[in-house]
This record gives C-alpha cells, structure tokens and sequence, in this order.
C-alpha cells in the first residue's frame, strides 16, 4: 500500500474513534450529528463538526479499499 498522507485532524479522528468509540465510525459518526442537533452527546470536539464527518467519510473509504485499520498506521493509536 502506498505511503497514507492523513492530516493532524485525520489523525486525530483515528484516535479517538478508537479510544473513546471502541473503533466504531458509526457510533463516533451518530455522536458529531447528535452535537449538531443539540442532542445529547458524548464527545466535545472544537467547532468543526461537519468538516469532522467529511474528513470520517474519507478515512472509511481508505480503510474499506485498502482492507486495513488507519490505527495502525497512526501514532497514539
């Protein structure tokens, strides 16, 4: 696999769905757009919510093409 160019927010995304959504972006996905919607939620990210979930599509999509876990390849996680 080719060398993965993720940025400081990519990355930080891998780690905390791993640490604090059990490896889950679905579940890290429902927790951004309930905060959007004011429901309750569980994690208080910065205001760059909607531009968080586009950055979690395109880390699936790596993921999914390339058959691998972005958190190995991703320090801290």
């Amino acid at each position: 696999m080719e060398k993965l160019d993720l940025s400081p927010e990519e990355k930080v995304l891998v780690i905390i769905r791993d640490e604090l959504y059990g490896g889950s972006w679905d579940e890290m996905t429902e927790d951004l757009k309930a905060r959007l919607e004011q429901r309750p939620y569980v994690l208080k990210l910065t205001g760059r919510i909607e531009s968080d979930i586009e950055r979690i599509v395109r880390l699936r999509l790596i993921e999914e093409e390339n058959d691998i876990d972005l958190a190995d390849y991703v320090e801290g996680g």
